[in-house]
């Protein structure tokens, strides 16, 4: 997000269009802010709070996260409010972008900012004020995500796009409009040719940021920050060596000189869910087209609702939100309620809690894991980022450190957003003392000290999985896998350094006498012990092919495909085409699914050997006709979860009753569905048990099917 602030814009439909805030929250909760405690450290502030202001809206780099920012700003502001004779004349608050930014060109209408609120009470509080403003309850409100990048109006004249300006001041702002063929979802043409500007938000989505950082850095560049500073900087940027992506989302649209009348009148009159219904119409990408989507609601409770939705699903979008805008729907409401100096009074963002901050990268540790991956991960100084303390984060691998030029005693920005590993996104480059290092790259394995396999993007310890085989064992033995009691930690780490094992197939061909030899190990528990495993030997398919640990898949995963190939062997002929049949299988995992298998060929032969398990229950085996070795399809039953994306919730009753969660998600995949630990859009079915809670909730707000685990059970019957 850069050093963004409170809601850097949002549009409106007929009155002037506001482009974001930064500061300036009403008094409507308490969010943090950064004390101030005299006159010197007030003027401070106010320098550094202009200057990031001025790097954030100018080429999208600041010394400050969001957060950092916002707690500045609302310090500032508390400052002044009790020391009113203080205050400064270049002071950020009260002003669009801070005052931080000029433009040349005018805009046809003020792009003005928005205010925030940071709770439920607080959008409450609004609501309430605008309707006693109104006199009269607001009919209908509209409800959207509020976008991560830059806002931008894009002016046409006779369906085609002249012109792109930035929001600048918000009386005036920069052409950028050598960036025309680079934004999609904002067409040089529109579907009628009228004359109108459109306004909304350029972003990169995190798939364009992956893109625009892998061409700069390629051209010799430094990694750009985050998606935000990416897409203010690419779109400034007149002359450069490679070619970046961006994405457009209309937020609103207005009448301009040469705007049709009819055309004029309606954009005037139009309710702003009817603006931008219309501009949807000519072509121009709306967020309502996204997974987030937009709402138009009756009440508050409604609007909060919709704000919880779409806060849910704020880490599976493919691109940024810090926020949702909620606005007085209807055109005479708006007109009512007016605007004060910067900020429109029918509008609000509703903020959320910052996935993104600025932290420093101490040092770097190299794991291996259990199938022999050598992954770097970067310790950092801690930092609260969406409400955990975040002291790790994934570094990916050693081609993304050099790519991106990280060194040790870099400023990072860290992404975190909902369950989503923590990642650094790239050093603050600006920031640099000129005391950074180089990350120490390992040049053999760091836990067995053999050599490295860079063929791959993804380094590899030379020996694979038997570099760590106490790992693979433990992860094979666990309760979602084979589910071996009596294998501890401890217990496998003895085996593993007697020599008795080196993989997980070796344990079917333990004898009872090697067990009784081990440290504390007496005739009942070696006995209890050797039942376990003979147990094992029944687990299905699924369960031993989830054990071997392919890289790219997991229980989810291991399930679909036993229950598509049904044997081993037919798992064993496949072909990267053949994989691709799997749901949720593409080409690039199916390449890597081919390759495993064939490097553990010799333990699944052990596997077999040992008598283990190698077909799937409840699955039809392949007639003699279909038994194609290369494909290894199976006859067509019918499922009465095919295609289904099914959730889980609250404890189980009935017949269910006794299923753990992991077994209710086999259920589901053996009668055709896929199992989802969240609630989202795409949800087709809730299970929900006693105590459901949230996600029941969540499930009645998005209008999904819920069911009893008795019905559930009774339309899975033939699968319990």
């Amino acid at each position: 997000m850069g050093p963004a602030g409170p809601s850097r814009r949002a549009g409106p439909s007929t009155c002037p269009s506001v482009g974001g805030a930064r500061q300036n929250e009403p008094m409507t909760d308490s969010p943090a802010f950064t004390e101030i405690g005299d006159q010197a450290a007030y003027a401070d502030a106010v320098t550094t709070a202009v200057q990031a202001a001025a790097a954030y809206y100018g080429d999208g780099d600041s010394a400050l996260d969001d957060d950092a920012f916002d707690r500045l700003v609302r310090g500032i502001a508390d400052y002044e409010s009790r020391h009113p004779d203080h205050v400064l004349p270049d002071s950020p608050t009260g002003k669009v972008a801070g005052g931080a930014v000029v433009g040349d060109v005018p805009h046809t209408v003020p792009m003005l900012s928005l205010d925030n609120v940071f709770s439920a009470e607080g959008l409450s509080t609004w609501a309430a004020g605008l309707e006693r403003r109104l006199g009269r309850p607001v009919e209908a409100w509209s409800v959207e995500p509020k976008l991560d990048g830059l806002a931008i109006s894009a002016r046409y004249r006779d369906g085609r796009l002249v012109r792109l300006v930035t929001r600048g001041d918000g009386t005036a702002g920069e052409d950028v409009s050598h960036g025309i063929d680079m934004i999609l979802g904002l067409p040089e043409r529109l579907a009628e040719p009228v004359t109108v500007e459109v306004r909304g938000e350029v972003l990169m989505t995190h798939a364009q940021f992956e893109a625009a950082n892998t061409a700069r850095t390629g051209a010799g560049g430094a990694a750009f920050a985050n998606p935000r500073s990416a897409a203010a900087g690419s779109l400034r940027a007149k002359d450069r060596p490679y070619r970046v992506e961006m994405t457009f989302f209309g937020y609103g649209a207005l009448p301009m000189d040469g705007t049709e009348p009819g055309l004029a009148q309606r954009l005037r009159e139009l309710p702003h869910s009817g603006v931008m219904e219309a501009v949807a119409a000519l072509g121009v990408q709306t967020s309502a087209a996204t997974p987030a989507g937009t709402a138009v609601c009756a009440t508050v409770v409604e609007v909060q609702e919709h704000v919880d939705r779409i806060a849910g699903l704020r880490g599976e979008l493919e691109f940024g939100i810090d926020g949702i805008v909620v606005k007085a729907d209807l055109a005479a409401d708006q007109e009512a309620a007016g605007l004060s100096s910067r900020a429109p009074r029918w509008a609000i963002a509703y903020k959320l809690p910052a996935t993104e901050k600025i932290t420093r990268l101490v040092a770097v540790e190299w794991n291996v894991g259990r199938t022999g991956v050598i992954a770097p991960r970067g310790v950092l100084e801690p930092v609260e980022v969406d409400g955990s303390v975040i002291t790790y984060a994934t570094l990916h691998n050693a081609a993304d450190i050099a790519r991106r030029d990280l060194r040790i005693g870099d400023h990072v920005t860290v992404y975190k957003a909902g369950d989503v590993i923590p990642r650094v996104e790239a050093p603050v480059v600006h920031l640099r003392t000129g005391d950074e290092t180089p990350i120490p790259i390992p040049e053999r394995c760091p836990r067995c000290d053999d050599e490295i396999d860079a063929s791959q993007q993804r380094w590899r310890c030379a020996k694979g999985r038997a570099c760590h085989a106490v790992a693979s064992v433990r992860y094979a033995v666990g309760r979602d896998q084979l589910d071996i009691e009596g294998l501890g930690e401890n217990r496998i780490d003895q085996l593993v350094e007697a020599g008795l094992i080196a993989d997980f197939a070796d344990l079917f061909f333990l004898t009872r006498e090697q067990i009784l030899d081990l440290d504390r190990m007496g005739e009942v528990s070696t006995d209890n012990l050797l039942a376990a495993i003979a147990a094992a030997r029944a687990k299905p398919l699924n369960k031993v092919f989830c054990a071997l640990g392919v890289r790219g898949t997991g229980r989810s995963m291991s399930r679909r495909i036993a229950r598509h190939f049904v044997t081993m062997d037919a798992i064993r002929a496949a072909d990267a085409e053949s994989f691709q049949e799997v749901d949720g299988v593409g080409p690039e995992r199916a390449t890597v699914l081919v390759g495993e298998i064939a490097e553990l060929a010799p333990l699944i032969d052990k596997l077999v050997t040992a008598g283990v398990t190698m077909t799937e229950p409840g699955v039809p085996l392949p007639t003699p006709a279909d038994a194609d070795a290369s494909a290894g399809t199976t006859v067509a039953v019918e499922l009465p979860l095919a295609g289904m994306s099914v959730v889980v919730t609250g404890a189980m009753t009935g017949p269910l009753a006794e299923l753990s969660r992991n077994e209710m998600n086999e259920l589901i995949e053996r009668a055709g569905g896929r199992a989802s630990s969240s609630v989202s859009a795409r949800t087709s079915l809730l299970v929900a048990g006693e105590k459901a809670g949230s996600k029941r909730a969540k499930a009645e707000k998005a209008g999904v099917r819920i069911t009893t685990p008795e019905e559930f059970a009774t339309l899975v019957s033939a699968f319990v």
